[in-house]
């Protein structure tokens, strides 16, 4: 088609448009039409059903953190006993740094506990461990202490809402005479050491704990057979699951010379293959690892108020992440023999009151193993401590770190 002047007119598409919208005849403009609407459908169908996903996954969401919050214990009872004598507590430790008390009740009371023995109305503190996390958050110091140390215990409230008599005795009895709160105000009159947070888990928690983590491996130097502590391995490289590593860290009589030492040391190195398998298989790094193991280890909690939700235990757990392995120490309070009786245990001064200097102003702590120590006649076994002469050298105590947990 031409205009007027013989040029070529530019094409109509008026009627290509009226054929788009159905009006025009034939059904292909009437095909493009429900086309649209059926994409249009589709999407809203789409849209509607990444809007259930969402509010369903937001729901299984809230409801595993609603469950795991609900597995943790707030000891506000301890938290009201503190309070009463808040004034003549330590001073907390400077640089943020914080001191975590762990204690492992031996309480028979809860699920699967009855069958390691009678006493179920009596709980008493089967492991207890001070934890010095640095300002810096480089280091971790773990202390034990033993529960045959003798102590003043202070008046304390019982349960049965009477106040205990000042006493010098074993150290575990003061959780059984007043429980957390009792137990962390010996410590703080022992140590000088103000405790910011307290944890205890009983049996049932220390296997669940083990067990979501795939178990923990650790080297046996001789076969293990002892019935008590319903255990039976083979010597060498084995992983416990949790039933097993419970009765591995609490045996006494078969292992070694039956005593608390020894005991103690192996709750030590099990705790560093313990870390070493969290570290390694990026468990906080990895939610579907990390919900069992958090399920695991707020089952069988009790915790004060700064520590009962799982934001603060993953802040907790978050603000160690970085910690070199071996920088993750532990040692036991340097103590000797009580001479009135060799089955307790007292002090060993100087070398107790430099340790708790040190964690009292947030100061390097350096561990060495005892055959260190041992070789330069500067301490024993049970008179653990430090040999430095010089004030302004770090002072030297026997013990171990998470790195010498792993089996060669």
């Amino acid at each position: 088609m031409t205009d007027s002047a013989g040029t070529p007119a530019e094409p109509d598409d008026t009627a290509e448009h009226a054929a788009g919208d159905g009006s025009g005849a034939g059904g292909g403009g009437r095909g493009g039409g429900g086309r649209k609407r059926r994409r249009r459908r589709s999407m809203r169908w789409v849209a509607l059903g990444v809007s259930l996903l969402v509010v369903l996954v937001s729901g299984i969401g809230w409801w595993l953190y609603r469950k795991l919050e609900g597995n943790i214990t707030t000891d506000l009872t301890a938290v009201e006993e503190l309070e009463r004598y808040d004034r003549e507590r330590p001073l907390p430790a400077p640089h943020g740094a914080q001191n975590i008390l762990l204690i492992g009740s031996d309480s028979r009371a809860g699920a699967d506990n009855g069958k390691y023995g009678r006493d179920k109305g009596v709980q008493r503190s089967d492991t207890t461990i001070l934890l010095h996390i640095a300002g810096d958050r480089r280091s971790v110091t773990a202390v034990s202490v033993p529960r045959d140390l003798l102590v003043g215990i202070p008046s304390c409230r019982t349960a049965q809402g009477t106040r205990s008599l000042p006493r010098y005795a074993q150290f575990n009895s003061a959780f059984a005479l007043g429980g957390a709160a009792c137990t962390i105000r010996t410590v703080e009159r022992l140590t000088g050491v103000r405790i910011d947070h307290h944890m205890v888990v009983d049996f049932h928690g220390f296997k669940s704990m083990v067990d979501a983590v795939g178990g923990v491996t650790v080297c046996l130097p001789a076969s293990i057979d002892d019935a008590d502590a319903h255990l039976r391995l083979k010597a060498g490289k084995q992983t416990l699951n949790g039933e097993q590593a419970l009765g591995y860290v609490r045996a006494r009589k078969s292992l070694g010379n039956g005593s608390d030492t020894e005991r103690m040391d192996r709750q030590q190195q099990f705790l560093g293959a313990l870390f070493n398998k969290v570290q390694s298989n990026g468990v906080l790094l990895n939610p579907a690892r990390l919900y069992p193991v958090l399920d695991a280890a707020t089952s069988s909690l009790t915790t004060d108020p700064g520590l009962d939700s799982l934001r603060d235990l993953f802040d907790l757990a978050r603000s160690l992440r970085g910690v070199p392995t071996e920088r993750v120490q532990f040692l036991t309070v340097p103590r000797r023999s009580y001479p009135y009786d060799p089955n307790r245990d007292v002090l060993a001064q100087p070398a107790a009151s430099r340790l708790f200097e040190r964690l009292r102003k947030d100061a390097p702590v350096r561990v060495v193993p005892k055959e260190t120590t041992a070789s330069t006649g500067r301490d024993t076994d049970r008179d653990s401590g430090t040999g430095s002469q010089n004030p302004s050298a770090t002072p030297t105590f026997s013990g171990t770190n998470a790195t010498s947990a792993r089996c060669k």
